[in-house]
C-alpha cells in the first residue's frame, strides 16, 4: 500500500495495491497492520457504511463530537466523489486548511481522514457509491458540521469543472455554521 503526505498533518491519501491479469484485479483494501505499523491515525474498525447519490449531491462538511469523534477511510466503490477533508482542530499548524482528492473506481485511492477533521464530497456521477470504515459508532445525537461554503476556508469544490451549477443539500447542511462560528470540538495535540 502506497501511503501519499497531503497537505494536512495527520491526513493520507492510501492507494492500496492491486494484483491483476486479464480476469481483473485482487485488492487489499483494508489491512490493519499497514496502518499501525505506519502510525496513521486510525483504529479499530468499528462500522462499514455506504451511501448512493446522484450527480451534485454534496454530503458535509460532517465530523462527530468529543468521545464519539471518527477516523474515516473512504473510496468510491462505483461513480466518482471529489472528496474533502478540513483540520478543524485548534492549534494545529494546518488548522482551517482543506484538502481535496478525485476519488474513483478506476484510481483505487482512499483518503484517511482523522478525528478532529470534517469531511464531505461531492457525487460528479449518478449512482455513485461511496464506502466508510470508521473507527467508532455513528452518534446521531453527537453529529455536527461546518458550511460546505465557508468563505473563509474557500474550499474548491470543482463545480463548473464537472457541470454542476448548485450542489444539491440535506435540510441540516444547508443550515450549518462556518467554521470561526461553530463551537471549539478538537484540540491539536501534536508536536
Amino acid at each position: 500500500m502506497k501511503i501519499i503526505k497531503t497537505n494536512l498533518i495527520d491526513c493520507y491519501i492510501l492507494e492500496p495495491d492491486r494484483f491483476g491479469d486479464n480476469r481483473g484485479y485482487f485488492s487489499p483494501f483494508f489491512i490493519e497492520e499497514e496502518i499501525v505499523n505506519n502510525s496513521l491515525a486510525f483504529g479499530r474498525v468499528a462500522q462499514c457504511s455506504r451511501s448512493l447519490s446522484g450527480k451534485g449531491i454534496l454530503r458535509g462538511l460532517h465530523f462527530q463530537k468529543g468521545d464519539t469523534s471518527q477516523a474515516k477511510i473512504v473510496e468510491c466503490l462505483s461513480g466518482a466523489v471529489l472528496d474533502v477533508a478540513v483540520d478543524i482542530r485548534v492549534g494545529s499548524p494546518t488548522y482551517g486548511k482543506w484538502t481535496s482528492v478525485l476519488l474513483t473506481p478506476e484510481n483505487g485511492k482512499q483518503l484517511l481522514i482523522p478525528r478532529g477533521f470534517a469531511h464531505g464530497f461531492i457525487s460528479l456521477e449518478d449512482n455513485t457509491l461511496f464506502q466508510y470504515l470508521v473507527d467508532n459508532h455513528y452518534r446521531p445525537s453527537e453529529e455536527d458540521g461546518i458550511a460546505w461554503n465557508d468563505p473563509d476556508l474557500n474550499i474548491d469544490w470543482e463545480l463548473s469543472k464537472y457541470g454542476i451549477d448548485e450542489p444539491i443539500l440535506s435540510e441540516k447542511d444547508q443550515k450549518r455554521s462556518t467554521l470561526k462560528n461553530s463551537p471549539i470540538y478538537f484540540n491539536y495535540g501534536g508536536e
